[in-house]
């Protein structure tokens, strides 16, 4: 019995304590199903939920290996979903990695595989059989056992759960927290002892429910097997010696819970979900054994610099005397009188004749490149450094991480997260960066997608960072239009549309699969019926330092006889839909460049009509000095004139941002949709 002398609110804090206890444990038992288990309840799930993660749970500890003396990575996984319908079949086929090197390969075991279906009130199971896993060679140092469950039917349960035993110590397993379904509980445990110094990168946008880290004394034991006069086994014993000896140090137990992770779908403006879902990824950075010297695994930045400097496919191609470029450069550079112009006539020829076939930062050779008029953005980009330095221009590479790749880590020289490398040209205390593996980019600018944060300029021993980012750069567009009586028939006008840097860029790429009447034809599609535009004329389509412009002239055929016509002052450069659909984002905004798009337009009004209803005019901020939309328009007796600005001053915004941002497109939707009524005078 309690005694009375136990404050009330004590008693109270003991039992709450007792319940969140209880809720920071995982209230399923993997392996048994039962009927209950199938009425799957969660604020994620709804019409558009095709299945539901119930359970993920990883663990990953270091064992001692006695066959080799050394340590082993255990991994254990275990996982429940549910498939709620068809669409949701995909939860239901499994892949499992394996590394592979040096005749060694990762061990999969203990893989236990159900499909689990309610019928007449029944839990049925399905096991999945051995003969249905099969292997795959995805890469020279990776195979995936792949299997699918059977039995499959909409409000199955899938259950799985496996074992990898692996050597290689770096390759201690990340873990996904979210995933394209909900995660109602998504569990990873990892034991390191403190002989292994591991870099714990942690990204993503949700919470963790359960964060913890405890230390321990542990005792690792091995065998040892001796020798006698050259034999494994003693003299006359038929036994082996054996030498066991421990190994005593501390280890860390790390844990790491989140709860209900909504699931991640790629929404607009995106550069790679890879950036944003929640996971744990390790970078392993030294070994230190007791009474051993300790063993780097992480080179630092320098070290890096200098690897890369004697690769033979990255440094040792452009670090040579190349005299051979001496015949293909000199013609290119004749009359050529500063180092800016040379440099220029250099990219030029590099960006004109060589098409670029993938990313990349390694080459496989420049006298390939050069036989092959092409390769990937390594081939084109490391010959261009290496003809410009036959003429003792200073350049050096960059290397980066494109956005589509995933941002590259600014502090830890994670080589796997580069994939791209462009030229830093110094000329006269100028710099200029260069790209020539795109074939319509001027001299001077670069691809928006290597505007991606940080990157490294790579010397003989140091590495630099240089930084790259979409809020440097802004997308300039305009759109004016003038709109005039004539005697007889309809109304007549002309249109001039000017394209930002990367706009104009698309364009380019683009017209080069469509021919001029194809992109007529699409730019009409943008009309209604009563517009019709002829005169298409596209300017500075090859003039790659100045910006696209597209002119045609307008013939509106509205006023007519009609009494009221509706009249939209935008034409077709309205925005019609609002880019951000979602109701929810659990990640950053993430556009390739900051916004300026301004419309002018001077419309006469029309003869034997009056202006019967005229929009208002209206200015509108975002987030005090982010961004404004602007909607001005006046009319007198004889003209209408008006003025519409989208201004976006930045072009990276937070998951905070994203509610505010799809207002405030929603209203310019909704603005920019609004119509001129024109009433015919009698």
């Amino acid at each position: 019995m309690l005694s009375p002398k136990i404050p009330a609110i004590l008693l109270l804090s003991v039992m709450l304590q007792n319940i969140l206890f209880a809720q920071d444990k995982l209230n399923i038992k993997f392996g048994k199903v039962t009927p209950e288990d199938f009425n799957i309840t969660s604020p994620l799930i709804d019409s558009s939920t095709n299945a539901v993660v119930i359970a993920e749970v990883g663990k990953s500890e270091f064992i001692a290996n006695t066959n080799d003396l050394t340590f082993s990575l255990k991994f254990v996984v275990k996982s429940r979903i549910k498939i709620i319908n068809k669409n949701g079949f995909d939860a239901a086929t499994v892949t499992i990695p394996l590394y592979v090197r040096d005749n060694k390969e990762e061990k999969l075991s203990d893989l236990s595989a159900y499909t689990y279906n309610l019928e007449n009130g029944k839990v049925v199971e399905t096991k999945v059989a051995k003969s249905s896993v099969f292997t795959e060679k995805s890469s020279k140092n990776w195979i995936v056992k792949k299997f699918t469950f059977p039995a499959l039917q909409e409000g199955s349960i899938i259950e799985y759960s496996y074992e990898v035993t692996s050597d290689f110590f770096f390759n201690l397993q990340s873990w996904t927290f979210q995933g394209q379904y909900p995660v109602l509980w998504s569990q990873y445990e990892a034991n390191i002892p403190e002989f292994f110094k591991f870099v714990i990168l942690s990204q993503g946008y949700q919470p963790y429910f359960i964060n913890t880290t405890e230390k321990a004394r542990v005792s690792y034991s091995f065998a040892e097997r001796s020798t006698q006069q050259g034999s494994s086994f003693a003299s006359g014993t038929g036994r082996p010696l054996v030498e066991r000896f421990n190994v005593d140090g501390s280890i860390d137990y790390h844990k790491w819970v989140i709860k209900n992770a909504p699931p991640l779908k790629e929404e607009a403006y995106t550069t790679t979900l890879s950036n944003s879902i929640s996971k744990i990824e390790f970078q392993l950075n030294k070994i230190a054994y007791p009474n051993t010297m300790i063993k780097n695994y992480m080179e630092s930045w320098e070290q890096v610099a200098r690897d890369l400097t004697i690769d033979e496919n990255f440094g040792v191609p452009i670090n040579k005397a190349n005299n051979w470029l001496d015949d293909i450069v000199d013609p290119i550079i004749k009359g050529a009188t500063t180092q800016q112009e040379k440099a220029s006539r250099i990219y030029d020829y590099v960006r004109e004749n060589f098409t670029c076939n993938g990313s990349g930062m390694y080459t496989t050779g420049l006298k390939d490149a050069i036989k092959n008029k092409g390769g990937s953005v390594g081939d084109i980009n490391l010959l261009l450094i290496a003809m410009l330095r036959n003429q003792k221009i200073d350049a050096n590479p960059v290397i980066l991480s494109e956005r589509d790749h995933g941002v590259a880590h600014e502090f830890y020289p994670l080589m796997n997260r580069y994939n791209y490398v462009i030229a830093k040209v110094s000329i006269n205390n100028t710099i200029f960066y260069l790209d020539a593996s795109e074939r319509y980019l001027a001299f001077g600018n670069l691809p928006a997608q290597v505007y991606n944060g940080q990157a490294r300029e790579i010397t003989d021993d140091l590495s630099t960072p240089v930084y790259f980012r979409a809020d440097s750069l802004t997308e300039f567009n305009s759109t004016n239009v003038f709109i005039s009586n004539i005697d007889k028939g309809p109304l007549e006008g002309n249109l001039k549309h000017t394209y930002g840097l990367y706009e104009s860029l698309e364009l380019r790429n683009s017209m080069i699969k469509t021919s001029p009447d194809e992109f007529k034809k699409s730019l009409k599609q943008k009309y209604a019926e009563d517009i019709v535009i002829d005169n298409i004329e596209i300017d500075s389509l090859k003039l790659l330092n100045q910006p696209v412009g597209v002119k045609y002239s307008v013939k509106i055929n509205s006023f007519n006889e009609d009494d009221i016509v509706y009249f939209n002052p935008m034409l077709a450069m309205s925005v019609k839909k609002n880019p951000f659909t979602a109701a929810e984002r659990f990640y950053p905004v993430e556009m390739p460049y900051k916004v300026y798009d301004i419309y002018t337009l001077s419309m006469e009004i029309p003869k034997g009509y009056s202006i019967d209803e005229l929009p208002k005019s209206v200015r509108l901020k975002f987030n005090e000095d982010e961004g404004m939309f602007e909607y001005l328009i006046e009319a007198d007796k004889e003209y209408i004139n008006m003025r519409c600005k989208v201004v976006l001053n930045k072009a990276t915004y937070t998951n905070e941002d994203y509610q505010p941002l799809r207002d405030f497109y929603a209203f310019i939707v909704k603005k920019e949709a609004e119509q001129i009524v024109f009433k015919k005078i009698k």
